[in-house]
């Protein structure tokens, strides 16, 4: 169930957003729930981690790169850095 917030705002800046709500056919609460999910989304490290992550999935994915490859590009990597 969703939760009332209350936020003080000049009365300038109000007249503007929801004067932009309306031309988007959006009532004023959800532009400003948009605005925080797109803030929120935009900050929050582990969504970005987690994004970043399938995006790498996908690239190896693509690229046919299996976790044996990884496992054999890792050791190599080891042993050239060991020497």
């Amino acid at each position: 169930m969703a939760t009332q917030m209350i936020i003080r705002v000049d009365p300038g800046l109000k007249d503007k957003v929801s004067r932009l709500a309306k031309s988007e056919g959006k009532s004023l609460s959800e532009l400003v729930r948009e605005l925080l999910e797109k803030y929120t989304k935009e900050r929050d490290m582990g969504a970005c981690i987690d994004s970043l992550w399938d995006k790498i999935g996908m690239d190896l994915s693509e690229n046919n790169i299996s976790g044996v490859d990884i496992d054999e590009a890792i050791k190599e990597a080891r042993e050239s850095n060991a020497s």
